[in-house]
């Protein structure tokens, strides 16, 4: 098995819970209904398959029928971790804007995504509404993995408390708070060499003081994206965008 992702454009990754060591893989089920029904894969085309924590087997398509996709191993690999953890800290919002957040960190990177029940959000969950609202997230980061072909899934945990947050925002190597009254850029901060990130998204009614004067007891700093004020649900995915940039893209 090698390290590192092949050159292998085009082609699409399907994620299955159990990868075995076989030079033949079965992808069946919803994975492989939709290989079939939707995306017509036939015969001879080039794929992926992976567990979805940095296993990848490619190969190529020897069937495609009712049974799912049947596909012929020609390479193994797993893809190291990165130097840098991504947290985004979302708090709830509205409607469908959850999942779109969800959505968009994934495709930008995101290694770990947690729901804030914030003070002014006006979505809560409570009692069912939890698993349902995580099931809702989780399948969102699942199906973005598979757009942007991402070998690892990204982590959404169960909702956190502020003072939950607060922990976590005391242990990152690196912890920012989005806030339009902030004085610095996010571009402004040195991002260390390696080490978790953590960025918080307020929600629509934005931050109480008494959360601001939390996180930053617990370290973190203030900071804007440039001089506009953007969604809860697309700000996460443009502090993602600019840490990638300085950090995992860096020549």
């Amino acid at each position: 098995m090698t390290s590192g992702i092949p050159e292998l454009d085009g082609a699409p990754l399907f994620l299955v819970e159990d990868l075995p060591d076989a030079p033949e893989l079965l992808v069946d089920g919803q994975e492989g209904r939709h290989a079939v029904d939707v995306l017509r894969l036939q015969a001879g085309e080039r794929v992926r398959v992976g567990n979805g924590e940095g296993t990848v087997a490619e190969g190529e398509v020897v069937s495609a029928g009712p049974e799912g996709l049947r596909v012929t191993v020609q390479n193994r690999f797993e893809v190291p971790l990165p130097a840098h953890e991504f947290v985004l800290v979302q708090a709830l919002p509205k409607g469908d804007h959850g999942p779109l957040a969800v959505d968009l960190a994934t495709e930008l990177g995101v290694d770990r995504i947690v729901p804030w029940q914030a003070a002014r959000c006006v979505t809560r969950w409570r009692d069912e509404r939890v698993e349902k609202g995580v099931a809702k997230w989780r399948s969102a980061a699942r199906a973005a993995s598979k757009q942007s072909r991402r070998p690892r899934l990204p982590e959404v945990t169960a909702p956190m408390s502020t003072r939950e947050v607060a922990g976590l925002l005391a242990d990152a190597d690196l912890a920012v708070v989005l806030h339009e009254q902030a004085r610095r850029g996010l571009a402004e901060l040195p991002v260390p060499s390696s080490g978790t990130v953590v960025v918080v998204v307020g929600p629509e009614g934005g931050l109480t003081d008494g959360e601001v004067v939390a996180f930053r007891a617990a370290g973190a700093q203030p900071v804007r994206l440039g001089p506009e004020v953007l969604r809860t649900s697309t700000a996460g995915a443009a502090a993602l965008a600019a840490l990638s940039i300085s950090t995992r893209w860096k020549a």
